[in-house]
């Protein structure tokens, strides 16, 4: 396991929206947004080559040049190769990225695609070596065979000096208990599945603690559900419309927020890092004023009182 200390400001800087998630971001834009990151204190920087067909990398990779490398933290990811080509669909579709359709995401865990997309991702970075490579949605393809094939091989490349440490990141709890049971990965990223909202993963976690596997916890608006003060008609969740029974139970615990002064994304934002094993949470942004708004927001004090309150009207576990 690795010692690689991740918790580096109050949040990770999550890519994927200055890879053009969902709309276009210009580079003048995504550039202020990193800034605005870094101004805030941010040093932990996750990507992949997923987002924007590695426009992400480029952007990020061009704002970090010329920052002392010492002082921050980058993650990519492997599992998906871009190859020339043209895709038979718009990439602009539930959790795309508005970006030309000019390159082929290849899905490829094998040894040599692991080695080959990492090279090509710290081309596009400009850097010699990333702190954190995840296997990227190995639940995608046949498991057990991709962690079988990936995970050795990032371990080899974390001896090599390419990369610090061994994650795999994923939304799917079972995908990420195989990868776990390899003893391999020094870290997971969660996405989605431990949230304010719903905790399928909380044994997941637990487990993370007691093997001393960190976990860095994503999605935890639930792709927006969580990140207003009161979800409405047409609140997403998973990058589609949200059930109404999962926006009535948001305004429940907003209602429970609101007595405790705290809004349900301040809620959001404290739930997660609550776990030991949760090292850091990485939050997306498409401008510096969300990056801003994301650093108000994880200052906020919130009582204890609170999850004590939500536990007794069954609208939290635990």
């Amino acid at each position: 396991m690795t010692d690689l200390d991740l918790d580096r400001g109050p949040f990770w800087f999550g890519g994927a929206g200055i890879g053009n998630l969902l709309r276009p971001v210009s580079d003048d834009d995504a550039r202020a947004t990193v800034d605005a990151a870094w101004d805030a204190g941010v040093r932990g920087f996750d990507t992949a080559p997923h987002y924007g067909l590695g426009l992400s990398e480029r952007r990020l990779g061009a704002a970090l040049a010329g920052r002392p490398r010492s002082e921050y933290l980058v993650s990519t990811k492997v599992g998906r190769l871009l190859v020339p080509g043209r895709g038979d669909r718009d990439d602009l579709e539930p959790g795309g990225f508005a970006v030309p359709n000019d390159l082929v995401r290849q899905w490829d865990p094998s040894p040599s695609g692991v080695r080959r997309s990492l090279d090509e991702s710290l081309g596009r970075l400009g850097l010699d070596r990333v702190d954190v490579a995840y296997l990227h949605d190995p639940d995608v393809y046949s498991l057990p065979d991709g962690l079988t094939q990936a995970l050795p091989t990032l371990a080899e490349l974390r001896d090599e000096g390419v990369v610090r440490a061994v994650g795999v990141g994923s939304n799917s709890v079972a995908a990420l208990e195989a990868a776990v049971s390899t003893g391999i990965p020094d870290v997971i990223m969660l996405a989605g599945r431990y949230t304010l909202l719903e905790q399928p993963a909380a044994a997941l976690v637990a487990r993370c603690e007691a093997l001393g596997v960190a976990v860095v916890a994503v999605g935890v608006y639930n792709s927006g559900l969580l990140g207003v003060d009161r979800p409405g008609a047409g609140a997403t969740y998973d990058y589609a419309t949200a059930p109404g029974t999962l926006v009535e139970r948001a305004n429940a615990i907003a209602d429970v927020c609101e007595r405790h002064g705290v809004t349900l994304p301040e809620a959001a934002l404290a739930f997660p890092r609550r776990a030991a094993a949760v090292r850091a949470i990485a939050l997306g942004a498409q401008s510096a004023d969300q990056v801003r708004s994301n650093v108000s927001r994880a200052a906020a004090v919130v009582p204890e009182a609170l999850w004590d309150d939500l536990r007794a009207a069954g609208l939290l576990g635990g």
